[in-house]
């Protein structure tokens, strides 16, 4: 299972340890991932996601999952959100 939001595309991301002494180690920091389930009003359906607390915060703010894919970029979306997106855009043409 890839470390990575399925909504923002936000990964690990490297950097130091530093000590008292000032000692510098690499490591890694990882993104506080959750796995959720959204729902789509325009569909009447529920999906799962793997994505960041901040990712989720921003559904919230944006008002859902319709409106948050809406106004997302393609390219960080994941394969089964791009999916969703594509979905959604489809039922609310046709509605």
């Amino acid at each position: 299972m890839s470390r990575r939001c399925e909504l923002t595309g936000k990964g690990p991301v490297s950097g130091n340890n530093v000590s008292h002494a000032h000692n510098k180690t690499r490591r890694r920091y990882l993104p506080n991932l959750q796995d959720v389930s959204l729902q789509s009003e325009v569909l009447g359906r529920t999906f799962k996601f793997r994505v960041s607390s901040a990712a989720l915060r921003t559904v919230d703010h944006r008002g859902g999952l319709d409106a948050y894919l809406a106004r997302a970029k393609e390219d960080e979306l994941s394969p089964a959100a791009l999916k969703v997106k594509k979905e959604i855009a489809k039922a609310a043409q046709t509605a």
